[in-house]
């Protein structure tokens, strides 16, 4: 017999199905997704992003300051529970953030109230196209039950991002619109100057970020408005 939870699953699904069949977008969608884990499970926020490598990533909803700071420290460092979810296509669970496999991001994001992270793949056959990630504030695992709760909303996200049964194009979640366009031109800046590939690039924005205590979100900025010359971000 399905329990409470499932059945809240299944109607967050139909929900979104509904929404997205009448002219509902993707992003409203997401947003509803995250939201239904912060109710469904013991958790206190959650995000999701759309990934296609190591610098292809973009957080398309958060649910709360915490939530996105957690991912901008991801991004910024290149580790933590979604870069595991999306690379191995398995869930990375962290149920106390003191001992993990991220010892770096662990380091960064120790002054937020954090105590635990469960990074779930978004994935389509043998594609990885995304990840969900939730926190709560303290540590602790989740049950059996909620781990099927959460893998079923992890489906749902999925749904949304491809369109699936909808009669939309797999693959329509590319057209999303990204913010983090400024990492974008400034990995193109660095590129051009050093004539490094874009993981090099990548690397370099990284390595400045975190020797300075900045995020790369913040490093772009200042490359791509002119505050700060390629010349200055030292190389990796």
């Amino acid at each position: 017999m399905a329990e409470a939870g499932d059945d809240e699953a299944d109607r967050v699904r139909h929900r979104v199905v509904g929404d997205l069949r009448g002219g509902g977008s993707e992003l409203d969608a997401l947003a509803k997704v995250c939201d239904a884990c912060v109710e469904l499970l013991p958790v206190d926020g959650a995000s999701v992003s759309v990934m296609t490598g190591d610098l292809g990533r973009e957080c398309l909803y958060a649910t709360d300051r915490v939530a996105a700071r957690i991912e901008a420290v991801q991004f910024s460092l290149g580790e933590g529970p979604c870069f595991q979810a999306f690379d191995t296509k398995r869930p990375a669970l962290a149920p106390n953030l003191r001992d993990v496999a991220w010892p770096v991001f662990a380091a960064e994001i120790g002054a937020e109230p954090v105590g635990a992270l469960f990074g779930f793949p978004l994935v389509a056959g043998a594609i990885s196209i995304g990840a969900l990630d939730l926190y709560r504030r303290t540590p602790g695992w989740l049950s059996a039950a909620q781990l099927r709760v959460a893998l079923r909303l992890v489906d749902v996200a999925t749904l949304v991002l491809l369109g699936l049964g909808l009669d939309r194009a797999a693959g329509a979640w590319t057209d999303l619109p990204l913010r983090r366009a400024q990492v974008h031109q400034a990995v193109g800046m660095l590129i051009a100057e050093f004539g490094v590939s874009p993981e090099h690039a990548l690397a370099r924005l990284r390595g400045h970020a975190f020797t300075t205590g900045r995020l790369v979100d913040e490093v772009a900025d200042d490359l791509v408005s002119r505050r700060l010359h390629p010349a200055d971000v030292g190389g990796a």
